[in-house]
């Protein structure tokens, strides 16, 4: 095929639908809009911020068929979600035609999709990029990485397969995020199941001279991070801001790589 302008071709036209949880809470929407706001796409790819649930007008089947009513041949799909350990990636890639059958009940779809679907990966296909969002929110906390410890707390799950991806992407995470950062230790604990106390309680234990931080693994600040989290670690000992992924520069970078990967599209046509 012979590329056109902006990385369309001759015969398909890309689209870009993005997906996240969603929230009641307009602070938490506004700051996944802004990040998809802020990628630089080609002119001519149609975008749609899209949600699971809770966002009236914007949830998939809305995305899609505005993205068809603008003439797609192609839609390119973005997970912005942590893991692919979440039980909603089956059900969306299911729901979409991607997936054949899931693990567990879907609650979504089919949908009707009359276009080409390519999925995209969730943000831990590369935790290096997830460990420096998440050292970017630890540098108010952090005084002296050598004589700290960080715990990593995500949503997690308690399904058998998504428990234990969840668990991966928590361990690589934290991994990237000990070399970026240079910190004495650092870790992963799930809320679902209930990891967190008994994680904080058993490194007191291991190495009790070394300052605990916790850094929520969530996309945007709502419900997790300002009450469950600190729900869960009443009475326990650690320095906690609060702050999830976004806002950060670094999202919307992301977003432009995916897009280009899967739509085939020059590097010029980002710029």
């Amino acid at each position: 095929m012979t590329n056109q302008p902006n990385g369309q071709t001759a015969s398909r036209r890309y689209g870009l639908l993005l997906i996240s949880h969603g929230s009641r809470d307009a602070e938490w929407v506004r700051l996944v809009d802004e990040a998809i706001a802020a990628a630089r796409l080609p002119a001519d790819m149609p975008v749609f911020g899209s949600f699971l649930e809770l966002v009236e007008g914007r949830l998939i089947p809305d995305g899609i068929a505005a993205l068809e009513g603008a003439g797609v041949t192609d839609l390119i799909v973005l997970p912005l979600f942590v893991s692919a350990g979440s039980t909603h990636i089956e059900e969306i890639r299911y729901a979409l035609g991607d997936l054949a059958e899931t693990r567990l009940p879907a609650d979504l779809g089919p949908f009707p999709v009359r276009v080409r679907v390519h999925m995209g990966p969730t943000l831990d296909e590369d935790p290096t990029f997830l460990a420096e969002m998440v050292y970017n929110k630890l540098n108010e906390l952090s005084v002296r990485p050598d004589r700290e410890l960080v715990l990593l707390v995500g949503h997690g799950s308690a399904e058998q397969g998504f428990h234990a991806r969840w668990r991966e992407t928590l361990r690589e995470t934290a991994r990237c995020l000990r070399q970026l950062g240079g910190f004495a230790e650092t870790d992963g604990a799930m809320l679902l199941p209930d990891q967190f106390a008994c994680k904080v309680r058993a490194w007191r234990r291991r190495r009790p001279e070394l300052t605990l931080l916790v850094a929520p693994l969530f996309l945007s600040e709502g419900y997790f991070t300002r009450r469950v989290v600190p729900a869960r670690g009443e009475g326990l000992d650690y320095r906690y801001n609060g702050r999830a992924l976004l806002p950060s520069p670094l999202l919307p970078r992301w977003i432009e790589r995916q897009a280009q990967r899967l739509s085939g599209a020059p590097s010029t046509d980002y710029e």
